[in-house]
């Protein structure tokens, strides 16, 4: 299994309205690609929240393949809506994990 981990780091007046969405629409349409099994919201908390909360989703892919395909097809227009919806509100970086066990 492959874990296609999103952290964002958010301005404090967008959180509400950001995860709504994010529950509403983004994770939806990414789920309904096919490239993934499910998504998970973590909150982190170990974080300094001074200038807004950090927060994680975390895209279950049943392996490599299915991944590069969302990458391949499907992220640029991902991550184009994602900024014409919230513009410099907000800071993403991408990791790549494998699952061990």
């Amino acid at each position: 299994m492959i874990v296609y981990n999103v952290t964002t780091k958010l301005e404090p007046e967008i959180v509400d309205a950001w995860l709504a969405w994010l529950r509403d629409t983004h994770i939806p349409d990414i789920v309904a690609t096919g490239c993934f099994t499910h998504a998970v919201i973590l909150h982190l908390i170990d974080t300094d929240d001074a200038e807004g909360p950090t927060y994680a989703v975390q895209y279950h892919a049943k392996n490599k393949e299915d991944y590069e395909r969302y990458i391949e097809k499907y992220a640029p227009s991902m991550r184009e809506k994602a900024v014409k919806e919230w513009g410099n509100k907000l800071i993403s970086f991408r990791t790549v994990m494998s699952v061990v066990s």
